[in-house]
């Protein structure tokens, strides 16, 4: 791991201290059952802000050949994933009027799951996802496109020395992954049309404070922007938000419409609205990031005196949510097997496998109906409407939900 000790955007230093998590295991480190007795690897997981540009950020990094090149995160396992990228693709089809001379680029572009859409309108499309295992479930499942690589300054430089350039490019929960920031965004300068735009979701770090996600909080995610600090960043690449809108996808994110410098003849006031919201609730000051702090201590000591209480009236609780998030929230609460009896997530590709950390078994949703838990801690909280739904039976048969953000509380 790296000390950064300056602004990834701006370069500036100091970075102003907000919140340490302790150290915890890199969050999608799963462990086989034969590497349970193997040492495991912790690093520290600390928030910072830059008072110059508002950039939150953590104060370290993990070589990103170490946490993605081999992943297990499959967005096509979550049907809200699907469905908000189908309507995105829809309307963009639309809006930027694509056809098959068209093409769409995406940064991490996992298994396919948005640029299928494209594809299967007759878009042509570009799948770039540095996952080798991800990538060519993309190519042999879905058909799309996929080259393994990291997108950044000179492979997008390449794309562009060899025609590909795009009339869209897509970056969704991609932003806060990259180490070099600045690079990333010149590379989308780089490989976008003269008249293209780029797509771009990250995490909104005004809903992280609102809501208390420090779960969000880990050591894949380096970054967690405001409007104001990507403003100044895109800018500063001859790119300009054109328009801005908030969306509830991962409990909370921006989705940008960014284009060159030179294709922009206004700026909605979408983008100055938010920008000046944000300047009235202290972006650039300290005080946020302050009263985040204050917040999450608490709902660590109410999370662990719930689920004490709980098991003190001999109930059974287990957990549902394999997730990064779920791993960063038990890590700091120091939740473990000795309160929960195990974990469950849709995605195959966890199951058999345990969590960092607290090396909790994995298994399918179906063993919830099968042990019947009394309470299941709910970690992929932001998917909590969809999981609900599919969990009706084992409600119906008695079982509770715990969400433990922004407040425990039994659902």
């Amino acid at each position: 791991m790296t000390a950064i000790p300056a602004c990834r955007s701006c370069g500036s230093a100091p970075l102003a201290p907000v919140l340490s998590l302790g150290n915890t295991p890199l969050a999608n480190a799963l462990r086989g059952a034969n590497d349970l007795g193997a040492p495991e690897a912790t690093f520290p997981l600390d928030l910072a802000v830059c008072p110059r540009c508002a950039l939150v950020q953590i104060t370290a990094e993990v070589p990103p050949e170490d946490l993605f090149r081999d992943y297990v995160y499959f967005s096509s396992f979550s049907d809200t994933m699907l469905r908000h990228a189908a309507d995105l693709a829809r309307d963009l089809i639309r809006a930027e009027k694509l056809g098959p001379d068209s093409l769409v680029i995406e940064a991490a572009s996992n298994d396919g799951y948005l640029l299928k859409n494209y594809a299967g309108a007759g878009v042509g499309v570009l799948g770039i996802e540095p996952a080798r295992n991800i990538a060519r479930i993309a190519v042999e499942r879905h058909n799309i496109p996929t080259r393994a690589e990291f997108f950044g300054r000179s492979y997008a430089k390449q794309l562009a020395a060899e025609g590909h350039r795009a009339d869209v490019f897509h970056a969704h929960n991609v932003l806060a992954h990259v180490p070099d920031l600045n690079g990333f965004v010149a590379g989308i300068r780089a490989v976008l049309k003269p008249t293209g735009v780029a797509v771009i979701e990250a995490p909104y770090v005004k809903d992280m404070l609102d809501h208390c996600e420090f779960d969000t909080i880990y050591h894949e995610h380096l970054c967690y922007f405001s409007l104001t600090a990507l403003d100044a960043c895109f800018r500063r690449h001859d790119l300009v938000i054109r328009d801005v809108q908030r969306v509830p996808i991962h409990g909370g994110s921006l989705r940008l419409f960014a284009a060159p410098a030179e294709s922009v003849d206004e700026v909605s006031p979408r983008v100055t609205n938010l920008l000046a919201e944000e300047a009235d609730w202290g972006v650039g000051t300290f005080e946020p990031y302050r009263a985040f702090a204050e917040r999450v201590a608490a709902i660590k000591h109410g999370l662990r005196d719930l689920l004490k209480r709980l098991k003190s009236e001999g109930k059974r609780i287990a957990a549902y949510g394999a997730s990064a998030k779920g791993s960063t929230l038990l890590n700091f609460c120091g939740i473990g097997p000795e309160t929960l009896d195990f974990i469950v997530d849709r995605s195959t590709v966890k199951q058999g496998k345990f969590t960092p950390g607290t090396r909790l078994q994995i298994h399918a949703p179906e063993k919830l109906l099968e042990d019947m838990p009394d309470y299941t801690l709910l970690l992929t909280w932001n998917f909590a409407d969809e999981i609900l739904k599919q969990q009706t039976e084992y409600q119906n048969r008695g079982g509770r939900f715990i969400l433990p953000v922004p407040l425990p509380r039994v659902a």
